[in-house]
């Protein structure tokens, strides 16, 4: 399989793609999202393997696009920054799967083997209610394109109170 991987963490991709390599897969590697759109030009590409957060492009922009051209490629999102909120959104726009860093290659390519509906997702647990106030908050920035004065406004908080709330770790699930 050739696999396009994009990670902004130079450490982890090259480590990444040295366990994908050795498993016998050829990986092409992009060190943001802007590059990664340069390399999924390849059409030879089977599978994708995208960062959230990136420079210049982020994962999710770069999904839609790669999805755009090629609605058939299989394409993971891989990020430290997971929150039920951007896992919907990116199963929704085409998404084969989405997996919490740290993650090994053997978990990798099952996830981009594996048939969704062959093999549903397990059911969920209930999240706290910190968890639920944050990730409503992520979403709310994110529909506000990441403007935090009009996030608090939306959210009905003053704009350091978000600030504040911002600062924190999110809490466990």
């Amino acid at each position: 399989m050739k696999i396009l991987l994009a990670d902004d963490d130079q450490a982890y991709r090259e480590r990444l793609a040295r366990a994908l390599s050795r498993r016998g897969h050829e990986v092409l590697q992009a060190r943001d999202g802007d590059h990664a759109l340069f390399v999924a030009a390849d059409p030879d590409i089977d599978a994708a393997i995208l960062d959230l957060k990136m420079p210049g492009k982020n994962g999710m922009e770069v999904l839609r696009a790669m999805i755009k051209g090629r609605p058939s490629l299989r394409i993971l999102i891989h990020t430290g920054y997971g929150s039920i909120a951007s896992a919907m959104e990116a199963v929704r726009l085409g998404a084969t799967d989405y997996l919490i860093k740290p993650t090994d290659a053997d978990a990798l390519l099952a996830a981009l083997q594996r048939d969704g509906a062959a093999n549903p997702l397990p059911e969920p647990e209930t999240p706290s209610l910190e968890r639920v106030e944050w990730e409503h908050i992520q979403r709310v920035i994110a529909d506000c394109q990441g403007n935090i004065s009009e996030a608090a406004r939306v959210l009905g908080l003053h704009r350091r109170s978000l600030q504040r709330k911002l600062q924190k770790f999110p809490p466990p699930r």
